[in-house]
């Protein structure tokens, strides 16, 4: 399975150097300024491509900060997100699954499904799958699982389990209501446990569970979204603006969709930053149609290709057209 660090991403920077086609024509993004600073590796000759400027704003979150980097500070969230929609969009049992591109070629496969509700939570559990080009570049097993409140669809806990490259990496994230709290225990392979402890401004997301919630947004042109969101043992201040509702245009089929723009930007390191573009259909289901981001290898990609949904026919990809970069 992918890394965390893929999921993560794809979440985080839900664009970059991308294009599918809208309507008649095809839709390019642009190249962003972190996806130019970033490693870029040919999936044909893993041991091939070029490394990042030592201190470059890279898509992995473990790289140090670079030499006499100054501190900045940054800016809170203006207001709390506004209330959800109901009834939900989604309910235990849908399942999507998205296709994978890393590096400009096809890496695997990525599925979240709502699970039933368990202890007072609504679980959902994250996999993926790489194939067998991508495991010569970079091999890992693994899942994340987001402990959701089945009405504000806000996080109690977070889980992690991964084996990257025959290393075992664990994290489990708690979330305090009271007192804004994020406690991250983790540890990698037989190393000691490590330990974090972040604050979150008006709201305190996980990397997962986010997509969830953004489902349920009274989506609107000019609509303003602010939330602090853990991911890779940081946390990072996503603030995005809904620009605009657009026709998109899938092996999956054809959608409307809202379209929202902004920037992550990392708490503690605030130079390390992700734009962040997503689509969201506008209907009942408020589907995520695509998610593309930047780890330390360089671009990746996930598009839905698959929905599963109790009650509902399954939609399935028909391979109508061939996404490129």
């Amino acid at each position: 399975m992918i890394s965390m660090r893929t999921l993560v991403a794809a979440c985080l920077a839900f664009s970059a150097a991308t294009a599918w086609a809208q309507e008649a024509q095809p839709f390019k993004m642009p190249v962003l300024p972190h996806m130019r600073a970033a490693a870029t590796v040919d999936a044909a000759a893993p041991d091939g491509g070029t490394a990042a400027e030592p201190g470059a704003n890279t898509g992995d979150a473990q790289a140090p900060a670079a030499p006499n980097e100054p501190a900045i500070a940054v800016k809170p969230c203006d207001q709390g997100l506004p209330t959800l929609k109901t009834p939900l969009a989604f309910k235990p049992g849908e399942l999507l699954e998205f296709d994978m591109d890393a590096m400009g070629a096809k890496a695997g496969r990525l599925t979240m499904r709502v699970q039933r509700q368990a202890n007072g939570a609504l679980p959902v559990l994250v996999e993926a799958q790489t194939n067998t080009l991508f495991s010569k570049v970079r091999r890992v097993r693994g899942s994340a699982t987001s402990y959701l409140h089945p009405r504000t669809l806000r996080p109690s806990r977070y889980t992690e389990d991964a084996v990257e490259n025959e290393q075992r990496r664990k994290v489990n994230v708690a979330f305090g209501a009271q007192d804004r709290s994020v406690k991250v225990d983790y540890q990698i392979a037989d190393r000691p446990k490590g330990q974090y402890n972040y604050t979150w401004d008006k709201d305190g997301l996980d990397v997962a569970g986010a997509i969830y919630l953004i489902r349920q947004l009274p989506l609107k042109k000019d609509l303003p979204v602010c939330f602090d969101v853990y991911g890779i043992r940081r946390m990072w201040r996503l603030t995005a603006t809904v620009v605009e509702r657009e026709h998109v245009s899938l092996p999956l089929g054809e959608f409307e969709a809202w379209h929202l723009s902004g920037t992550a930007v990392r708490l503690d390191r605030p130079s390390q930053t992700r734009d962040v573009h997503v689509w969201i259909t506008d209907d009942e289901r408020r589907l995520p149609l695509a998610a593309v981001g930047a780890i330390d290898l360089g671009a990746v990609r996930l598009t839905l290709s698959a929905v599963t949904r109790p009650g509902e026919k399954p939609m399935e990809a028909q391979g109508k057209e061939d996404l490129k970069w």
